[in-house]
């Protein structure tokens, strides 16, 4: 991502009214906060130049929909005993590769550390999203083809 788009996504938050926008990606990762005294801080450590038309499709989505999914999300815990598969990032979340292709699991599936359990498009890619723990699916969070936003909680895994 390119100084310009860094600066032309701060004027756009800034002129939202948000306080603070978190972005993360494989390619970038922009945290945006604006304290009290209206003041912006920034910082970005992108790891490849992603294209410009790509910046506002994902700053557009985030003041919408970030304050509900945290809260709609923690009364669904299972048990005490279970883990939760968090989204990196955000996006639009999908089960499987393709409409045509069965889910990458699906409740009751055994999961083990690094498999692919879903895919978030964002910012036009896909980004197959692997499991950071092994154990059995529990619940599957999110619908198919739903929005997601970052640390919105996917699947619930009892853990091995």
């Amino acid at each position: 991502m390119k100084t310009s788009e860094i600066r032309d996504l701060i004027d756009f938050i800034s002129q939202t009214g948000l306080n603070e926008v978190n972005i993360e990606t494989r390619e970038l990762k922009l945290h945006v906060k604006r304290e009290p005294d209206q003041k912006v801080l920034k910082s970005a450590a992108p790891v490849m130049a992603a294209p410009m038309a790509m910046a506002p499709p994902v700053a557009a989505p985030a003041p919408a929909a970030a304050p509900p999914a945290p809260k709609a999300e923690k009364p669904a815990a299972v048990s005490k005993n279970t883990l939760e598969i968090k989204s990196p990032m955000i996006g639009t979340f999908y089960r499987s590769a393709n409409p045509d292709s069965p889910p990458f699991v699906s409740v009751g599936d055994k999961v083990s550390k690094g498999q692919t359990v879903c895919i978030i498009e964002a910012m036009k890619l896909f980004n197959e999203i692997e499991s950071e723990v092994s154990g059995t699916v529990v619940k599957v969070m999110v619908e198919n083809s739903s929005p997601v936003e970052y640390d919105q909680v996917l699947f619930v895994v009892e853990p091995d």
